[in-house]
């Protein structure tokens, strides 16, 4: 038994679940790992997240918070930030692709999940925020250097020159100096179907079970809704995406305009960070796995780059990685 494993064991005996059975469940791209726990009180999760890798301290701050806005992230039933154990509350199995795969409704899935959205941006931060990175200005930029980085040299053959790499970021600037002035909302960053769990006894916004927010950061309040409803691993119809679009701005009373150049900005700059992403996955870390749907955030990124705010960054891309070289991973 490692050490790992024997503190693992003590931290479920001290939370009062000693003699519950323990199964794994699938990770997730980080040092975590989780435990289902089957007991006499039924089931819940550990989340093993070792130090020095990995700090739960932001995922119990943040879980707190939502769990104050009447949200549903999993409750903490005991933690150990010390030596990174969390025991939380089970939501179950049923995230919102095994609905979606199942048949279930995506209308109505996709609904709540944007309600929820504007209930966390509707309400007080409780002075959340101020303590919290900013993913804004230079951080996005940092972000979307993966597409000249890693997308550029698979496409082209050849590495990105400094002049490149520069009119990139220029082209970048220049774009992000068109985001209308807003105030930052929490971003829980990877707000998608994988991290969004259906609880359809649960009235209202809490149908839609939280995941994975520890690196909850603040900016625009269209970055969550874009990863959304613009999945890079599922097709959302055009009418979910259209309605759900429509149901925010309706709901947190904003001037539609500025918010769509907002949508536009933050939609390409995740689809970019993302294109870069799948390929630094295929080449430096041996899974080509995510390579299927470079297709798909190719042509969400192609549209976000129709946005008139987005024209310097678009004659880049349209100058360095023409339609022709758009298609790694097509076949």
């Amino acid at each position: 038994m490692s050490d790992r494993t024997r503190l693992r064991a003590d931290f479920i005996r001290r939370s009062g679940w000693g003699n519950a059975r323990e199964t794994p469940l699938a990770g997730d791209a980080s040092f975590r790992r989780y435990f289902r726990l089957h007991g006499c009180r039924g089931t819940a999760v550990v989340m093993d997240a070792p130090p020095p890798n990995e700090d739960v301290r932001p995922f119990v701050r943040i879980g707190r918070h939502l769990l104050a806005l009447g949200l549903s992230p999993p409750e903490i039933l005991a933690e150990d930030p010390a030596h990174g154990f969390l025991l939380l509350e089970d939501l179950g199995d049923d995230t919102f692709a095994c609905v979606l795969e199942r048949g279930g409704d995506e209308a109505e899935l996709y609904s709540v999940a944007t309600d929820v959205l504007a209930t966390l941006h509707a309400a007080p931060d409780r002075g959340l925020l101020p303590d919290l990175g900013a993913y804004a200005g230079e951080a996005l930029i940092e972000a979307a250097m993966l597409l000249p980085e890693w997308y550029l040299p698979a496409a082209t053959g050849h590495e990105a020159s400094a002049e490149e790499t520069e009119a990139y970021r220029a082209a970048w600037q220049r774009c992000l100096g068109y985001l209308p002035a807003t105030a930052d909302a929490l971003l829980l960053r990877d707000y998608h179907k994988d991290n969004l769990v259906w609880l359809p006894g649960r009235p209202g916004v809490r149908a839609c079970g939280l995941l994975d927010f520890q690196d909850a950061q603040r900016g625009h309040p269209s970055y969550d809704l874009v990863s959304l409803i613009e999945d890079a691993r599922r097709d959302v119809s055009p009418a979910v995406h259209d309605a759900c679009f429509a149901r925010y701005v309706g709901a947190a009373g904003l001037d539609a305009t500025d918010f769509q150049t907002g949508f536009a900005l933050m939609a390409a700059q995740r689809h970019a960070r993302v294109i870069g992403l799948f390929v630094r996955l295929w080449k430096r870390d041996g899974k080509p796995t995510y390579l299927p749907h470079l297709p798909r955030v190719w042509r969400l990124f192609e549209r976000a780059l129709r946005h008139e705010a987005l024209e310097p960054l678009r004659h880049w891309v349209d100058r360095l990685l023409p339609p022709p070289i758009r298609g790694i991973g097509a076949a």
